[in-house]
């Protein structure tokens, strides 16, 4: 899995999360860079759970690895519509698949302009080229 990879069917914030639409719901996970950053994850803390409210921005969880913690941050606001619960017993699948089996929540938005406001897959490879060059 290269680090600068990124998909063309979701959008990302500069906290290197993607956010994906899934019907009226957005699923955000981190990105390769992020987990190449972290290295092996060992532990995935989603302190949210169905029906709660999250804030763009703000965390609502963490993830750990043999290097560092790191909080997980809401690409936008919203109410907590599902968690993956794969996570909490099996925290390395976000090493083996961030892009599908290893998402973290699904958020429906409070607001569509969020979901639009995140960077695009352009804008992110552009600034993953800037952050790393």
């Amino acid at each position: 899995m290269a680090a600068d990879e990124v998909k063309s069917d979701r959008k990302y914030t500069k906290d290197h999360e993607w956010a994906k639409q899934d019907g009226s719901a957005v699923v955000v996970g981190i990105t390769a860079f992020a987990v190449d950053a972290l290295g092996d994850i060992t532990l995935v803390n989603i302190d949210v759970k169905p029906g709660d409210t999250v804030t763009a921005g703000k965390a609502f969880g963490t993830i750990e690895s043999v290097k560092t913690l790191s909080d997980l941050y809401a690409p936008v606001s919203g109410k907590v519509a599902k968690v993956n619960a794969l996570l909490e017993t099996s925290p390395e699948a976000v090493n083996d698949d961030c892009w599908e089996k290893a998402w973290m929540v699904a958020i429906e938005p409070s607001s569509a302009a969020e979901v639009e406001g995140l960077l695009d897959p352009t804008a992110y490879a552009e600034f993953l080229k800037a952050a790393h060059h």
